[in-house]
């Protein structure tokens, strides 16, 4: 037997045929989005203002017509072998649909709309509509707002709707439903319209169950006091349960058996604790690609400083799931490659026969700790832990005329460690424990230097992922508990999921110049992100103001 678990990414989704037996991955694909992430313009070539980022729904189905069949041919496996089918999303990435399903931006006359396409998680123009949510919360003392580290996140599903609303309320009147790109796609699976607990309750406000009361949403604008049951309608699915059966069309598209059991969807972050097993109390794991996502599980319910959010069940049930995060760090080392790197670089790269990224890596670990004389602030997407602020910018500190590209690559490497650190002392301050650190990704994957040295900033032995494709193979789990394979997802995962035997382990001089070189973090860290000084929110507003007079 057989499930197949699908990973929708960023820039590419992937599928996984695994073997449910030993979580043995049979067959991969993988699949590009053609419009990729749209911030700078529609496919019309309509420009989009500062800090947005869509994406296209048609690049979802374009993947799923591709990815499956793929691996059912590569494998050879027979479409009645294969017993379960789970997802898992980036998130939050909401769409406005119509009832049917059909994507406004499907509609001829809604093409041309921004507002009309996926709102993709990396969207920052909806922070004052987070502003707005926050300051109205923080007001009425809604309980709630505890359980997201004290900020609701412009990245999030109702600061996402709530721009809608505002800023072009046509969209806003025409769509039936707002809907999680998660929840869509398994729609178009299995017919079942239904909110997967997991985006319900880190992105949509879902805790104990319940959505805020219909007061505050009335107070947040008078159109939004019965958004839920006019505009976020669909029943609950708990994790490692089936919200439909694949409807006859679809499998005929995709070469599966009619009825194959979709599982309830899952953040492609939280889902990757069962593909690394991490699904134990205390064991934390890094999702390490263009963020970083950190998932831990406690049998406490604690408040924790710039937590993004703590929902029970919300990864593992009958515990607590805890979930944290950097908003860029494989992107911040992607801009400094694309954008900052001299040619000379990469020629020799080229002559070397490497990438730029292995080549500057290589140069950089030749390198004593504290040697290139820098620091870095790691916001150049915002910070999501724990200040949860996505107007804060990234800073370099230290350069001069001597400064060369392999020692900023090397600092922006070590200031999203030194980032991951403040996380992980946050987590512990509010009393959740941090036994085990372990990373998964294409970053730690394919990065020994990273590896040392997120090991030597936090002090901790760093363990790894086992699966190169360790989120399709996390969802590839959850299906099999769907399907009815395992009763649990702790059996599951101790069947079907992955660590490598290495160990990374910190390296006690480095350690030393580390513990130096954090304590200048944090009083940068405090004096730029906790409002001692202001200057890159002034800077930003400023870069606004100028372009809206262009």
């Amino acid at each position: 037997m057989y499930t197949i678990g699908l990973d929708f990414g960023t820039l590419s989704a992937r599928a996984v045929l695994v073997d449910v037996r030993d979580g043995r991955e049979i067959a991969t694909a993988v699949f590009e989005y053609p419009h990729g992430v749209m911030d700078t313009a529609l496919p019309s070539g309509k420009p989009l203002p500062h800090d947005w980022a869509l994406q296209h729904p048609q690049d979802y189905l374009d993947a799923l017509y591709h990815c499956v069949p793929a691996v059912l041919r590569e494998s050879g496996v027979a479409a009645q072998d294969v017993v379960g089918i789970g997802i898992d999303f980036t998130a939050s990435s909401p769409l406005p649909a119509k009832a049917d399903g059909t994507p406004l931006c499907f509609l001829p006359e809604y093409a041309d709309h921004p507002h009309a396409y996926v709102k993709l998680w990396k969207h920052h123009a909806s922070q004052p509509q987070a502003d707005q949510i926050n300051d109205l919360a923080r007001q009425r003392g809604e309980p709630w707002l505890a359980r997201y580290g004290g900020k609701y996140s412009a990245e999030w599903f109702f600061s996402k709707l709530l721009q809608i609303l505002q800023e072009a309320p046509e969209i806003y009147r025409a769509m039936d439903t707002f809907v999680e790109a998660a929840d869509w796609i398994v729609w178009q699976l299995t017919g079942v319209m239904a909110r997967n607990t997991c985006t319900a309750g880190y992105k949509m406000l879902v805790q104990d169950g319940q959505y805020p009361s219909r007061e505050f949403f009335a107070a947040l604008h008078p159109e939004l006091a019965d958004v839920i049951a006019t505009k976020v309608q669909g029943d609950f699915v708990s994790l490692g349960k089936t919200v439909g059966r694949l409807t006859a069309p679809m499998a005929a598209r995709l070469g599966l058996a009619e009825g194959t059991p979709v599982a309830a969807p899952i953040i492609d972050a939280h889902v990757t604790a069962a593909a690394v097993r991490a699904t134990q109390a205390g064991v934390m794991t890094m999702i390490m690609g263009t963020s970083t996502c950190h998932i831990i599980s406690s049998d406490k319910l604690l408040e924790i400083e710039g937590v993004a959010g703590v929902v029970y069940g919300g990864v593992v049930d009958g515990l607590y799931g805890y979930e944290a995060g950097q908003a860029g760090v494989g992107d911040l080392f992607a801009w400094f490659v694309d954008h900052a790197v001299p040619p000379e670089y990469h020629e020799a790269a080229a002559q070397r026969g490497v990438s730029l990224h292995a080549y500057l890596e290589a140069e950089a670990v030749r390198q004593k700790v504290g040697e290139h004389g820098l620091l870095a602030l790691d916001w150049w997407n915002g910070n999501r832990s724990t200040l949860m602020d996505a107007e804060l910018s990234g800073l370099l500190i230290g350069m001069t005329l001597a400064t060369r590209a392999p020692d900023i690559y090397r600092a922006l490497i070590e200031a999203t460690a030194y980032g991951t650190r403040m996380i992980i002392e946050a987590f512990e301050a509010g009393g959740i424990h941090v036994q085990t650190l372990v990373a998964a990704g294409g970053l730690p994957e394919r990065n020994a230097l990273l590896r040392q040295i997120y090991a030597d900033v936090t002090g901790r032995t760093l363990e790894l992922g086992g699966s190169a494709h360790a989120s399709a193979l996390g969802s590839a789990i959850y299906a099999a508990v769907a399907a009815g394979v395992y009763p649990d997802l702790d059996t599951a995962a101790a069947h079907m999921g992955k660590r490598k035997a290495e160990i990374v382990y910190p390296i006690a001089e480095n350690q030393r110049v580390y513990n130096q070189l954090y304590q200048e973090y944090k009083t940068l860290y405090d004096t730029f992100g906790r409002g001692a000084n202001d200057v890159m929110k002034r800077l930003r507003k400023l870069r606004n103001q100028v372009r809206s007079e262009v």
